[in-house]
Order: C-alpha cells, then structure tokens, then sequence
C-alpha cells in the first residue's frame, strides 16, 4: 500500500495557514478537511493541496510527517513557492 505526506494550505484574512498531514487516499482526505470531517484545525476551510510525497510504508509516512511538522522553514519555503505561481 501506499501512502502519502501531504500539506494543505489556505488563506485567512491575507495570512496563509497550512496543516500536514499523511494518508493512504490522498483525495479522500482531502474531501475530508474540506467538508469539515478532518481534523479539528482544518474544519470551516477550503483547502488546497500544495505538496505531497509518497512512501511505500505507514511507518516511514509517519516519520516523514513528523518531521516536515517541525520543520517549519521548509514549510515556509513550500508555502512560498507555491503561493508564488499562483
């Protein structure tokens, strides 16, 4: 099975928020937070997809969304970039 890192991310009065998470189904997630079933943080959003990262395993997954958790230069810079295309 495959799973997946992700971060979402949204606008909130001219500030962008982003939340991280991982999945198995990376669509139904998404779906998830977007109508309110996600977690707690994300309910009352729309939400875009701004990253995403597959693993071959739950445990590796979940390692990986620790650390991207903490890790909130690269979140910044993913944030960045991607608010930049847009």
């Amino acid at each position: 099975m495959q799973y997946f890192v992700y971060i979402i991310a949204t606008k909130v009065k001219n500030k962008t928020i982003s939340y991280v998470g991982y999945t198995s189904n990376l669509s139904n997630r998404l779906n998830d937070h977007n109508r309110g079933k996600g977690a707690k943080f994300t309910r009352g959003k729309k939400w875009k997809i701004i990253f995403k990262k597959q693993y071959k395993t739950k445990v590796i997954a979940m390692k990986e969304e620790y650390k991207l958790k903490k890790n909130y230069l690269l979140r910044s810079k993913i944030k960045k970039k991607y608010f930049e295309k847009c």
